[in-house]
Parts: C-alpha cells; sequence; structure tokens
C-alpha cells in the first residue's frame, strides 16, 4: 500500500455556521439589513437572502425559533477572523516572575528584591516569592514565612500587590504568590 503524504491538506474544514441549505429547522427569526425582521418558514428566508445575492447564516442555533442573518457569508467570516486577531493582539501574557530568599536573607537583600518585585507587578506579572531551605535550616520555617508575610505586606501597604497564595510549605520551600493591583500601567 502506497503511503499518503496528503493526509490532513485536501482536507475542508467544517464551518463554524449552518447556511443557505444547512439549516434543518422548518422556521427561523430573520435579522439582517434591508429585512424586515420577524419569523419567517425557511424557504422563505432562503429566497429572501438568494433576491440580495446573499447567504442565510444561522447565528444563534440553541434559540427557538433560530436566529438567521441573512449576510454575505465570506466577509462575515473575515471580520469575525478580524476581531478575534485583534482581541488577541491586545491581551497581556501575564508570567509569573520568581524571587527567592533563604532562611537568613538579611533586610537590606529584602528591600533589593522589594524593587524587583514591584517592577514586576507594574508591569503586570505575578509574582511567586519563595524561602528556600537547604538542609538543617529547614527548622527554621516559621522565620521563613515570617520573612514572605512582611515583604507581602510591605507591598500590599504600597497598595501594588495583593495577596492571592498564603504561604504554602513545597517540600523545601514556603511559597507566597503576590498579583499586581489593578492600577499597574501597561
Amino acid at each position: 500500500m502506497k503511503p499518503n503524504f496528503n493526509r490532513g491538506r485536501n482536507r475542508r474544514r467544517e464551518d463554524p455556521h449552518k447556511t443557505n441549505e444547512k439549516i434543518e429547522a422548518e422556521e427561523v427569526r430573520l435579522v439582517g439589513d434591508n429585512i424586515e425582521m420577524g419569523v419567517y418558514p425557511t424557504e422563505k428566508a432562503l429566497s429572501m437572502a438568494y433576491d440580495q445575492g446573499l447567504d442565510l447564516v444561522e447565528i444563534s442555533p440553541n434559540a427557538t425559533p433560530p436566529v438567521c442573518k441573512v449576510i454575505d457569508y465570506k466577509k462575515f467570516l473575515y471580520e469575525q477572523k478580524k476581531k478575534q486577531k485583534e482581541i488577541k493582539a491586545n491581551s497581556k501574557q501575564q508570567e509569573i516572575k520568581e524571587i527567592r530568599f533563604g532562611p537568613n536573607t538579611d533586610e537590606h537583600d529584602i528591600n533589593f528584591k522589594m524593587k524587583h518585585a514591584v517592577s514586576f507587578l507594574e508591569d503586570g506579572n505575578k509574582v511567586r516569592a519563595f524561602v528556600f531551605f537547604r538542609g538543617r535550616t529547614i527548622v527554621f520555617i516559621d522565620r521563613g514565612i515570617d520573612l514572605l508575610m512582611k515583604f507581602a505586606n510591605k507591598l500590599i501597604e504600597d497598595g501594588v500587590a495583593k495577596l492571592e497564595m498564603e504561604p504554602k510549605r513545597e517540600g523545601k520551600k514556603v511559597v507566597i504568590i503576590l498579583a499586581p493591583t489593578k492600577n499597574v500601567k501597561k
């Protein structure tokens, strides 16, 4: 048997909407430009669409009766794709930035890392701060939780962050997650 290297190329994607003769309902609610809105038999709605040189497209199939619109289907798909692309371009992907502490981290180092956290949060990213315990330092778990809460409280007081996750132990770490407040620059 000969292998088929042309597997996915010639397959036609199914349209997301039912159009023209594919509409199975007996009656449809008709909307569109230059059309008197109302409930019509499907055949009459189809002939009205053909008279204008347009397509009958089922917009809301779950309504009773289904809502159909008289439009140019290819133009409709193009505009929908354009809107989706615009929405995708305007949305910013939120990242999670990590800040690492040790259980014996000094006050100066905490302040230094706080400046980094502020810049991450102002850019609209989340901050995952954690205290990593090595070897016998695991006995100082309370000190690590206190350090993280002090760090988080300072950021919350400044109005830069809000607490998304309380301190939680994950293996040899104690983790806290901070999210930016709404008033961030983009």
